[in-house]
């Protein structure tokens, strides 16, 4: 059994990660540079329906997570918590942080996001209470249906990306930078926070905005 000073230093892990992850997501948001799929996705709903990006995030957290029950997934706290948060961080990030004016300026603030990112990501993950719920989706494929992890985020996010983008989601140079960095960086990340935490690393990652 953890004990109750344990138990709250992995609750604050969580909290703390998923905030910063909403944080860092909206950086590269206002960047303006373009953003990773799934941020592709709920910015192009959020322009096509009107509701706040935050809020789509949400919302898309969840329905994913509905995704979750035929897939016989189970979430954790740190499940439905990340689809309670992120969201509700990008949005207080989006209100506080304008684009800014000039090249330079937008390119070190997606630097600054995407590196923030990865960070969040070693901290919540290395909580351990629980997949986000693109990552519990990604492992319910391949413990459904037999796809490698891969495959199936690769398939999943090429779909998220092109509907995204469809709907008027901002598709870039970032998106790419995204693709690219993002995973390498959170491999750095989780491993070293997670061992700092005494807790091991979840076997997938989630660099996509919860």
């Amino acid at each position: 059994m953890w004990s109750n000073d344990k138990r709250a230093s992995r609750y604050g892990r969580l909290l703390v990660g998923l905030a910063l992850y909403g944080f860092a997501d909206a950086l590269m948001v206002q960047a303006a540079l373009g953003i990773g799929p799934w941020d592709v996705l709920a910015q192009g709903v959020s322009l096509r329906s009107g509701l706040l990006f935050g809020l789509v995030t949400n919302i898309i957290g969840l329905l994913v997570l509905l995704i979750w029950i035929p897939l016989r997934q189970r979430p954790g706290i740190g499940t439905l918590l990340n689809v309670l948060l992120v969201g509700t961080f990008q949005q207080l990030t989006i209100w506080l942080v304008p684009t800014p004016d000039g090249l330079l300026a937008r390119i070190l603030l997606f630097a600054a996001g995407l590196l923030l990112l990865a960070i969040a990501t070693g901290i919540y993950v290395g909580a351990a209470l629980g997949a986000g719920p693109r990552d519990g989706l990604m492992t319910g494929l391949h413990s459904r249906l037999g796809w490698p992890i891969w495959v199936g985020r690769t398939v999943v996010e090429l779909v998220v990306l092109a509907a995204g983008w469809l709907l008027g989601g901002n598709v870039g140079l970032g998106t790419v930078a995204f693709a690219l960095l993002a995973g390498p960086l959170c491999q750095l990340t989780i491993p070293l926070l997670a061992s700092r935490s005494g807790r091991r690393p979840t076997p997938t990652v989630e660099p996509a905005a919860a």
